[in-house]
């Protein structure tokens, strides 16, 4: 049945991205030769044997895999307001663990859930959710984003920022805080008919505020991405099913002479934000990733038998347009509704918006991990997972909301890294923002009686970030381990269960963007 689907919905592969400087100058090298090894070093010159020889890697190991970690409300981390700063760190590590074992290799924090920092800032106050008082430092002070980035990489994932551009207080944070900008700047903020507080995106200042925590982040924090979701101007049943309560900067905008239409206008303001942050973030550290997670239809009827909600006039966020321009990094669809939902299906929607992603950018759909809580959507995320991977081709990747389930669901989590998610992946490259791969790895392979000894340096180790180690047993398919930056070696059997004698091995470095170096195969019988 899912190779059905994915039959049914498979997007042909497009030449959209930009060629790669190291694509380049791999197709004008000569291959490479391969040589006997035996206690050698790998790069010493052999003769050419009659094998298989790689500039590339024999397999594509790359996927993204990357879970939501929920702040707001305290839905994922920390538990519950004013936890120690021990007990904090410990929830922290647990979290990372759990998506370690399960092969994942981004983590999405949400560090700023309302106006507020889950990290040290001095442009907005602590937040509520972390010590349970607005304002108030942990206590002892640690920093939790410099804290969350460290062990995130030291487990060679990616640490990507989520911040709300928009919402200035969440009726679960209780009392607005003394430094909230409800309070220090209240005509830059809005109450909506359900007790939250909303900045006005049509307010130049509102503008400038937000874009400017954004780069106070990507300046102080080794970050691996920034990440908007889907709130931009609010859900309408936010307000009472009112209309957001924008008179005043609308009539600005009218007396300066302004000709649209005030959904245009309310669309342009989102637009401009989204394509400034854009320009600030590369114009800073051109690597840094800007993703975005919209709601997972853009207008009802497209594509054709489509239904829900139209964010194009609800939220005014005219997502297909950031999409078609390219001006974010990695495009990331909330589609959260089970496979044979009809009227949002996850295959028609999700070959919808890839056939809309004409700049070549990353598209990894959002899909709700809670669905398999009911028994008839047993199997529903690895179904999903497969789904993506036939219609997204050779860039798949998927980001899971949220990590809950990972941790409350052990038959899901047992289905996931027994099934899609049994061998690891590296995020795979973005040669928009960098093309240019790492040095190849020197390396030995050392044989005893049952195993071979791999060992390996870098000239430039802070270039690194994974190492992906290749090996081949005799009449086998290629196989891989992909480690952490610090590793050094690795012990791989000589005979594989069915008795089979190792044949090649080889190895490459990975850099922070997913470039892999040129990939030598060494015969090592």
């Amino acid at each position: 049945m899912i190779l059905a689907i994915i039959g049914m919905f498979m997007v042909s592969c497009k030449s959209t991205k930009p060629v790669s400087k190291s694509t380049e100058q791999n197709s004008k090298e000569m291959p490479a030769s391969e040589e006997p090894a035996e206690n050698i070093p790998a790069e010493q010159e052999g003769p050419e044997k009659d094998l298989d020889n790689f500039n590339t890697p024999p397999l594509d190991v790359t996927e993204f895999r990357a879970a939501w970690i929920a702040t707001v409300a305290n839905i994922n981390w920390p538990s519950k307001p004013g936890l120690s700063t021990e007990k904090q760190k410990e929830e922290a590590l647990k979290l990372l663990e759990i998506l370690e074992k399960q092969n994942f290799n981004a983590v999405i924090l949400q560090v700023r859930p309302q106006a507020d920092a889950l990290y040290d800032s001095e442009l907005e106050p602590w937040s509520y959710y972390l010590t349970g008082k607005s304002g108030k430092a942990p206590q002892p002070y640690y920093d939790p984003l410099e804290f969350w980035i460290e062990e995130a990489h030291k487990r060679g994932m990616e640490l990507h920022v989520w911040l709300n551009p928009y919402r200035a207080h969440h009726t679960t944070a209780k009392e607005i805080g003394e430094r909230s900008i409800v309070k220090t700047h209240p005509e830059l903020t809005l109450e909506l008919k359900n007790g939250m507080w909303w900045m006005d995106p049509g307010n130049k200042k509102v503008q400038d505020h937000s874009a400017a925590v954004v780069m106070d982040i990507v300046k102080r924090y080794d970050i691996d991405g920034v990440h908007f979701d889907d709130y931009f101007y609010p859900y309408a049943s936010y307000n009472g099913k009112k209309d957001f309560p924008d008179e005043k900067s609308w009539q600005k905008y009218l007396n300066s002479g302004g000709k649209l239409s005030k959904g245009d206008w309310r669309r342009q303001n989102v637009n401009n934000f989204v394509e400034r942050i854009a320009d600030e973030i590369k114009a800073e550290k051109s690597y840094v990733k800007f993703g975005i997670s919209p709601f997972g239809i853009w207008r009802p009827g497209f594509p054709k038998g489509i239904s829900g909600m139209d964010q194009y006039e609800e939220l005014y966020a005219d997502a297909k347009l950031w999409l078609n321009k390219g001006w974010i990094d990695y495009f990331t669809p909330q589609l959260y509704w089970p496979t044979k939902q009809i009227g949002q299906s996850f295959p028609v929607l999700l070959g919808w918006w890839e056939s809309e992603n004409v700049a070549g950018r990353h598209l990894w759909p959002g899909i709700n991990l809670a669905l398999e809580d009911k028994e008839e959507h047993k199997g529903e995320i690895a179904s999903q997972i497969l789904i993506s991977r036939g219609i997204l081709q050779k860039n798949a990747g998927t980001v899971h909301w949220n990590i809950g389930p990972l941790i409350n669901n052990q038959d899901l989590a047992k289905s996931l890294v027994t099934g899609p998610y049994k061998n690891g992946s590296i995020v795979p490259p973005s040669p928009w923002l960098d093309s240019e791969s790492p040095a190849k790895p020197e390396w030995n392979a050392q044989h005893s009686d049952d195993k071979i000894i791999i060992n390996w340096s870098h000239d430039k180790p802070d270039d690194v970030f994974r190492w992906v180690i290749y090996y081949q047993y005799e009449d086998e398919n290629w196989d891989y381990k992909i480690l952490n930056s610090n590793s050094r070696e690795l012990e791989v059997s000589n005979t594989n269960s069915q008795g089979k004698k190792i044949n090649k091995v080889g190895i490459t470095a990975v850099d922070r963007t997913g470039n892999q170096s040129s990939f030598k195969a060494i015969n090592v019988r």
